[in-house]
């Protein structure tokens, strides 16, 4: 900085000027404008106002140099703002940046792009996708413009986008195989324990044809679907996906991709968790053999006759874990003194049985807690079909399973009390009866010879999966899907379990301390204001969750005024 006199005709006026870099070229631009003499001879007190003047520019160059410089901000109250000028940029994607550089997905991009020969940055349209799927989820066409909030611009076309999808389809294996080989130098992976689960995703459109298939969809919605079989690890990371038809059965998804894992990421003895669903005996044979082991979820009223008698009788049997007594536990439903005794404690029952050649362990568990949550569930939808014969009888109709309908029991008679067409609806105490024998008792099947407490421990982490589904579902706005190639449909999924990678990764960084919601708001909200030429300020609210990411990615956007060098150290600290 340097100070300009400019003499007029009857005064000099000074003002304190800058060197900066607009547009690639070297100009100048005015930090302070200070008047004459006579303006700023107080702010020098007993010193010769000149002299000051050199004594400030010299304090104002240390601090620039220290990057401490206090930034005048100048507005005028009667100009305009320029139209079309963008000066407001998101910087929430930039933790997003760190954790994709960590797990090595530029130099996946980078392997890829030299095999296709992109001209290109294929890397830039990789990277802008993911962030946007989790900051400003869209369609492609309009995610290229969302791209534009970020502070760091794009630098592709759209053009470029929908020739990279079909690459992205291709190399759908090698970039997972890859990205699982580079996450576990940044994230601890447990491969021991494998969960694995099916979800489906609906097309806007009528007409099936190669991968959109009709099929059970799970929002039971009439159009064609696919279908997305994904494993996750014991700590919570996506491992693994693959894309079927919509009229596949999920139980036939799972050992294909179980293969690609033993193949693909070296790793062959594993324990696979899997829901009642996808427990075939096949899948049960299969995980039977070479080091690998399964736990599957077991429905009580599907079992032998002999068994579901056995694991209903509450009265004998039942252990605590570590205890070689037997208890009867049949006043648990009904005493509540003895529910609050118990009410952090999980009883078990359990036997080895054999089913077509396979030996597995069946275990039966009650818990107070879990009765208490399926009383509660059944009693509301018990409240959904008493207003539904109350207000909208017309609608009821045949009943799905868990619909609350199926509690409605239905009477066709006369005013005399003959049948005829004229229905009477009334609510079925025989079913509801039926269903509270179950209350509390959770069963699995498994062939580890570890503890039951162990057991039901790695099982109860099946949930995590299933809220994988649903972020990419609700979060990442993964459906509907609009592609109608199946390479687009299959690369919109790649970036899809891409992005679901690198939040959870953000998530536990952050030690999984926030919500979805609260973490993916927040990452929205993190904007910067541009000042002037080079220059910003945050324009959010500064929270704990803002003070953590900080913290843990150790840089800040949250000082009061942001300088574009300091910002673009925070550009080449992100990508390292």
């Amino acid at each position: 900085m340097r100070i300009r006199a400019t003499k007029t005709k009857n005064t000099v006026q000074y003002a304190i000027i800058k060197d900066i870099i607009k547009n690639g070229k070297r100009t100048t631009c005015v930090y302070e404008n200070l008047g004459t003499v006579n303006k700023f001879k107080d702010r020098a007190g007993d010193i010769d106002p000149l002299e000051w003047l050199k004594q400030y520019v010299e304090e104002l160059n240390k601090k620039d140099k220290e990057e401490k410089l206090p930034v005048i901000i100048r507005k005028n109250p009667s100009k305009i703002i320029e139209k079309n000028i963008q000066t407001s940029f998101n910087v929430g994607y930039l933790f997003l940046q760190v954790i994709y550089y960590k797990l090595g997905m530029h130099n996946i991009c980078e392997d890829i792009s030299s095999r296709h020969q992109f001209k290109f940055d294929f890397n830039n349209i990789m990277s802008n996708l993911i962030y946007s799927r989790i900051i400003f989820p869209a369609s492609k066409l309009k995610t290229l413009e969302l791209s534009k909030k970020f502070l760091e611009q794009p630098n592709f076309e759209y053009q470029h986008i929908e020739r990279s999808l079909p690459i992205i389809c291709k190399e759908m294996d090698f970039i997972q195989s890859e990205l699982y080989n580079n996450s576990c130098k940044y994230i601890e992976r447990n491969n021991k324990i494998l969960y694995y689960d099916c979800t489906n995703y609906y097309f806007e459109i009528e007409e099936e044809d190669n991968l959109r298939k009709y099929g059970k969809s799970k929002e039971n919605r009439p159009n064609p679907i696919v279908q997305m079989g994904m494993f996750m690890d014991g700590n919570g990371f996506p491992l693994i996906f693959d894309i079927t038809p919509g009229n596949t059965n999920e139980q036939i998804t799972l050992k294909p991709l179980e293969e690609k894992i033993i193949k693909d990421f070296n790793t062959s003895e594993f324990v696979v968790c899997t829901d009642a669903g996808l427990a075939s005996m096949a899948n049960r044979k299969f995980n039977n053999k070479a080091n690998r082991k399964f736990i599957t979820t077991q429905s009580i009223k599907k079992l032998k006759t002999h068994l579901k008698d056995e694991a209903l009788d509450l009265t004998k049997g039942w252990h605590l874990p570590n205890e070689a007594k037997t208890y009867n536990i049949s006043k648990l439903r009904t005493d509540e003194k003895l529910q609050e005794k118990y009410k952090d404690k999980t009883f078990y029952k359990e036997r080895w049985i054999k089913e077509n050649g396979l030996e597995q362990r069946l275990i039966i568990t009650y818990s107070v807690k879990y009765q208490e949550y399926q009383k509660n569930i059944r009693e509301n939808q018990i409240n959904r079909a008493k207003k539904l014969i109350e207000n909208n009888p017309k609608k009821i109709g045949k009943p799905k399973q868990n619909d609350p309908k199926r509690f409605i029991a239905t009477t066709n008679v006369t005013k005399d009390g003959e049948v005829a067409e004229n229905s009477i609806f009334s609510i079925d105490q025989n079913i509801i009866d039926e269903e509270a024998k179950y209350d509390g008792l959770y069963a699995v099947c498994t062939n580890l010879e570890d503890s039951v407490e162990d057991i039901v421990k790695v099982n109860h982490r099946r949930w995590e999966i299933e809220e994988s589904f649903r972020i990419m579902k609700s979060e990442f706005k993964s459906r509907p899907v609009f592609h109608s190639k199946d390479e687009m449909i299959k690369a919109h999924f790649v970036i899809c379990f891409l992005a679901l990678i690198i939040y959870r990764c953000l998530e536990k960084k952050l030690d999984e301390k926030y919500t979805v919601s609260q973490i993916i708001e927040t990452l929205k909200e993190m904007e910067v204001k541009k000042e002037n030429i080079d220059s910003y300020s945050p324009n959010y609210i500064r929270t704990d969750l803002t003070d953590d990411l900080h913290d843990k990615f150790g840089f800040r956007t949250d000082f009061e005024v942001l300088k574009e060098k300091y910002l673009k150290k925070i550009f080449k600290d992100t990508k390292k």
